[in-house]
């Protein structure tokens, strides 16, 4: 094995002038070596796995554990052997994460989510007639892409939707990968303290929402989840019921309008439209880091208990073996569910049913209702999310009309 100081660095620089791809370094690395040792931002030695294929046996063993998943890799000062706390239901395993799946799961059906796609229409009916009202332009991304998924969690979970500003701002937080660890446990510490009191008043006036059935399923069952089990589940789901979503429409929207060609097909499979998006763009975009609790053979390699691993979604959701013509984004494509943006296994998304209902409606309004949507500054001057665990624009200046 190599020292750590010769090791390549992973690939987290995707090409200039090429806003939707992948770092370009994934394409060789599925090509000659698809399991190679690499160093990590931040600090740790990790194999990089890049093949569909792989990735998909990496998400699926048992034996590789979740607890580095909030991307302890690319969060630099962070302590890869820190303990995991209980509630988190990304970082768990087996038991205490199949317990922590079962208590929310039944809000994340696919029967459960139809039920709430008219509630998602009318949302999305209703911001754009505030933005059509107030004229162009606007930005997408405050005015439509974050605050449709925002309402939705709010309202299942129980939060309400007036305290947006707080979870968000500290959202931004939590998922960046340059602030220090001191940023991440004040955004943590806020948000808990936040969550807390909220539990605080459900436990005496509980409600038909999530959070409220928690409470009172733990008081029924004997099986109640402690105050930091709940603020840790909860945190988990309000994150990332939001910032997820929005940045994949505000995303997707912008593919759209740099290819318009795409545009009615978009309209007349929606679904099928949202599934080929979730692949190209693959916005959780270093991956997710699992750590091998015994020795494990993925591809050509052996990998020693004790060691990281990095299962390379996008790369995955690029790999020409199963997705022909990768880089293209093309809605007729065979199977396009058979991406793994929303992860695969034990572990994938929970909330990936409410995700694709939220990004079906949102660009089937969106493009319905204002057919000559277009960009309202040069695209070369729009800002990346590059450095953050949920790749998107940090905002999508977009007008309609006549030209002014």
């Amino acid at each position: 094995m190599a020292p750590a100081s010769a090791l390549p660095d992973l690939p987290v620089d995707r090409p200039a002038g090429g806003p939707f791809d992948p770092p370009a370094g994934y394409a060789a690395m599925r090509d000659a070596e698809p399991v190679t040792r690499m160093r990590c931002p931040a600090g740790i030695d990790a194999w990089v796995v890049t093949r569909y294929d792989d990735v998909r046996a990496v998400l699926a063993d048992r034996t590789l554990s979740s607890r580095g998943a909030s991307s302890v890799h690319v969060k630099p000062e962070l302590d890869p052997d820190e303990e995991v706390k209980p509630g988190s239901l990304i970082q768990l395993d087996g038991p205490d994460h199949a317990r922590l799946r079962k208590m929310v799961l039944a809000e994340f059906t696919v029967r459960r989510v139809e039920t709430l796609r008219a509630s998602v229409k009318q949302l999305v009916d209703e911001h754009l007639d505030t933005m059509l009202a107030k004229g162009g332009p606007a930005d997408l991304m405050q005015d439509f892409a974050l605050p449709i998924p925002s309402l939705i969690i709010c309202e299942l979970l129980g939060v309400p939707y007036a305290e947006r500003e707080q979870f968000q701002h500290h959202s931004g937080a939590l998922l960046s990968t340059e602030g220090t660890p001191e940023d991440t446990n004040r955004a943590y510490d806020a948000i808990a303290a936040f969550l807390a009191e909220l539990f605080a008043g459900k436990q005496q006036d509980p409600q038909d929402d999530l959070f409220s059935k928690l409470i009172v399923r733990g008081e029924t069952t004997g099986d109640p989840l402690t105050l930091p089990e709940l603020v840790l589940l909860g945190l988990n789901l309000l994150v990332a019921g939001h910032e997820t979503t929005a940045n994949m429409i505000t995303l997707s929207t912008l593919a759209l309008l740099d290819h318009p060609e795409l545009r009615d097909p978009a309209l007349a499979d929606p679904q099928r439209a949202a599934e080929e998006l979730l692949r190209y763009l693959s916005i959780v975009q270093f991956g997710v880091a699992r750590y091998a609790t015994e020795d494990v053979r993925i591809g050509e390699r052996t990998v020693n208990a004790g060691e990281w691993l990095v299962a390379a979604l996008s790369s995955a959701n690029r790999d020409e073996n199963w997705f022909p013509g990768a880089d293209r984004l093309d809605f007729t494509r065979e199977a396009p569910r058979t991406h793994v943006a929303f992860g695969y296994g034990a572990h994938q998304c929970i909330g990936q049913q409410l995700a694709r209902v939220e990004l079906q409606e949102a660009l089937t309004g969106l493009f319905r209702r204002i057919p000559d949507l277009r960009l309202a500054v040069p695209q070369d001057s729009l800002q990346y999310k590059h450095n953050t665990l949920v790749y998107g624009v940090r905002e999508l200046p977009v007008s309609w009309g006549s030209p002014a």
